[in-house]
C-alpha cells in the first residue's frame, strides 16, 4: 500500500477505549489523579488499542542509520566513519543504546537507509537508499522519490515489528551530521531563525557552531523548501534517517502500536508525520527533554510533555529505553491495582484535585 493511502486510513484514538480507561482509573484505590502522568499514559494506551488492560512486555527500538552530505561543510565534530561503527556496536550491545536496551530487556533493529560505507554484517537491516544524502548546501539532499522511499521503509519496519509481536516501539537514529539536517527541517517547518533552532549537536566549538548556523541558513535560502509540504522539506534539507523515522510514526499510527520519541531528531520526524496527518499524535509518547533548542519548539506544537529530564543528549534512541519502563509501570498500575468496589470500600470522601495539576 502506498504511504499516501496509509496516511488517509489512519484512525484516531478510540474514544470508547479512553472513556472506559478513565472510568476504571477513577475507581482505583488512590486519590483522584494522584498518579499523574502514569494515568495519562495508561489512558492513552487504551485509546490506541481499544482495551483498558494492556501489556508492553515485548518492545523494540527501530534505529535509522544514514550519513549526511552536509558534513562536507564542517558542521560536525565527529568523522562520518562513526556512523557505521556505532550502528554495529548497537547490535552488539556495547553502545549506550545497546547497553540500556539490554538492561531493559528491549530489542534493537538497526536499519541502514544510507550509510556511506561498504561492509558485510547481517545484524543490520539493509534497506539503503544510497550512500548518504547529497550536501544540501549545494542543492537538494535527495530527490522526492528518495524521500518517499525512506518513508515507505519506515512503515515497512513497523509492519514487520508488529507482525513479530512487538507491543511498544521506540525511535532512534545514527548518523553524523544529522542534527544539521534536523535544524534545517525545523527552520523550514516553523520559519525560526538559526539562532533559535540550531544547537551544537554532538559538541561543537564556537567557531564550528557559527559555521553550522550560517551554512544551514544559506542552504535554506538556496533550496527553498515548501513549508506546507513535509516531503519537500525532507527531500531538500532532510536526511534518510529522518525520512525513515517519519515512516515509523506513520506506520505506528496505521498499525495502532504506541511509539516513543527519543531526542530532537525523532521529535522532528514525529512533527513531520503529524503535519501529514494530525491523528498520528494519538500514538506518540515523548521520553525525555532533549538539550537541543529545537526540541522545545517541536513538543510545544505537538502538545506533548516529556516524561523525563535527565540532561541526556546522546540520541540513538536512549531516551526511549527509559520511557519503556515508565510505560510498563502505567500498564501494571492499571492492570494490578484494585478498585474501591473490589475491596468493598466507600469512596464518597474523595475530592477531585486534578484541575490543580500543572
Amino acid at each position: 500500500m502506498d504511504y499516501k493511502e496509509i496516511l488517509t486510513n489512519i484512525e484516531p484514538a478510540y474514544e470508547e477505549g479512553i472513556r472506559a480507561a478513565k472510568e476504571r482509573m477513577d475507581c482505583l484505590i488512590k486519590p483522584l489523579g494522584s498518579l499523574g502522568k502514569l494515568e495519562d499514559i495508561a489512558i492513552q494506551l487504551a485509546g490506541i488499542t481499544g482495551k483498558v488492560n494492556n501489556t508492553v512486555d515485548k518492545k523494540c527500538t527501530i534505529v535509522m542509520a544514514a550519513d549526511n552530505g552536509i558534513c562536507e561543510e564542517g558542521v560536525a565534530s565527529t568523522p562520518k566513519e562513526i556512523t557505521l561503527i556505532q550502528s554495529i556496536n548497537m547490535t552488539k550491545g556495547i553502545s549506550g543504546m545497546g547497553a540500556l536496551s539490554s538492561s531493559a530487556g528491549a530489542d534493537i533493529r538497526v536499519v541502514d537507509v544510507g550509510i556511506d560505507a561498504d561492509y558485510e554484517y547481517d545484524k543490520i537491516y539493509h534497506r539503503r537508499i544510497r550512500k548518504g544524502t547529497s550536501n544540501f548546501a549545494k542543492g537538494p539532499a535527495m530527490t522526492r522519490e528518495e524521500a518517499e522511499k525512506g518513508i515507505a521503509i519506515g512503515i515497512s519496519m513497523v509492519e514487520g515489528a508488529v507482525k513479530d509481536g512487538y507491543q511498544l516501539l521506540g525511535t532512534g537514529e545514527m548518523g553524523i551530521g544529522n542534527t544539521s539536517s534536523t535544524s534545517a527541517v525545523v527552520m523550514a517547518l516553523t520559519g525560526l531563525s538559526a539562532e533559535l533552532a540550531v544547537g551544537r549537536g554532538g559538541g561543537l566549538n564556537d567557531e564550528a557552531f557559527a559555521i553550522k548556523k550560517r551554512v544551514i541558513t544559506e542552504a535554506l535560502m538556496l533550496n527553498k523548501p515548501d513549508p506546507d509540504d513535509p516531503v519537500d522539506i525532507v527531500a531538500k534539507v532532510g536526511g534518510f534517517d529522518i525520512a525513515g523515522l517519519v515512516g515509523c510514526f506513520i506506520g505506528a499510527a496505521y498499525y495502532r502500536v504506541p511509539i516513543v520519541i527519543d531526542g530532537v531528531i525523532s521529535a522532528v520526524s514525529a512533527l513531520l508525520a503529524y503535519r501529514m496527518n494530525p491523528a498520528v499524535r494519538d500514538f506518540i509518547f515523548p521520553s525525555h527533554i532533549s538539550m537541543e533548542p529545537a526540541y522545545q519548539i517541536i513538543t510545544k506544537e505537538l502538545g506533548i510533555r516529556p516524561m523525563l529530564d535527565m540532561d541526556m543528549r546522546l540520541g540513538e534512541g536512549t531516551g526511549c529505553i527509559l520511557a519503556f519502563g515508565i510505560i510498563k509501570a502505567a500498564c501494571d498500575m492499571m492492570n494490578n491495582m484494585a478498585t474501591f468496589e473490589e475491596i468493598k470500600f466507600n469512596q464518597d470522601y474523595r475530592i477531585d484535585n486534578r484541575e490543580k495539576r500543572m
